[in-house]
């Protein structure tokens, strides 16, 4: 998560656009900038089943991070100087990625089942121009937009693991539609694939004028101080 916001600093700062693609070394779970956490989720379950929490400078609600890749995108505002535009054209990108690899995905259309606010997680339901599968929602993305420079990211699912939300929450959460998955429908598509079509459709999209990494030294920021605030406990679970 520092490493994205300090994406975002550095798109702000030179005008460039970046965009990262990762994976995480353990399940980890991340909740949105403003999401409600006390009283529905718990640090000692979390601690207790070796589960990190982290929130995120974006909104949106919680998700396990396990089996899947993670993309961060950051642009000067000016690349997509709306919310909507944003999500749109990241969205464009993605969806060329995942057709490339064989994936049947679509955008969700407003009369799709919506997701429901509170503590439903970011894989409930999509939300209009989702992207998903028969219906099923495979990337979750969020969006924060600063003064210059705004900052994507989201996660496309190789397997689902959302179900590890129950072990983690103090209160039944709303049932949980099953996500589609990137191996429920190509098992033969690795990792890798998937990032060296992520990235092909980036370099299709974009040209040359883009930074694409899988190297967090490449994203040329300072860190350590944003790692900071979000390894403290009270930024992570101060709502």
């Amino acid at each position: 998560m520092a490493l994205d916001e300090a994406m975002l600093l550095a798109a702000a700062d030179t005008g460039e656009t970046i965009v990262r693609l990762y994976q995480w070394e353990r399940p980890s779970v991340s909740f949105g900038r403003n999401q409600r956490c006390e009283g529905v989720y718990s640090l000692e379950r979390c601690e207790a089943l070796d589960v990190p929490a982290v929130r995120r400078l974006t909104g949106g609600r919680a998700l396990v991070h396990a089996r899947e890749v993670t993309y961060a995108v950051a642009a000067p505002a000016a690349v997509a100087p709306t919310l909507r535009g944003g999500y749109e054209a990241i969205n464009d990108v993605l969806l060329d990625a995942l057709r490339a690899l064989g994936v049947a995905a679509e955008r969700a259309m407003p009369t799709d089942r919506m997701a429901t606010p509170g503590r439903a997680p970011c894989f409930e339901a999509p939300a209009a121009g989702e992207l998903v599968v028969e219906g099923r929602k495979i990337v979750g993305s969020a969006q924060h937009r600063g003064t210059r420079a705004f900052l994507q990211h989201g996660s496309i699912l190789l397997a689902d693991d959302q179900q590890m939300l129950n072990a983690l929450a103090l209160v039944p959460l709303p049932e949980m539609a099953t996500p589609a998955t990137l191996w429920s429908v190509r098992p033969d598509v690795s990792a890798n694939q998937l990032i060296d079509a992520l990235t092909g459709a980036v370099r299709a999209a974009a040209g040359g004028d883009i930074v694409v990494t899988t190297d967090t030294h490449l994203v040329r920021h300072p860190v350590e101080a944003l790692a900071t605030r979000y390894r403290d406990p009270l930024w992570t679970w101060r709502r």
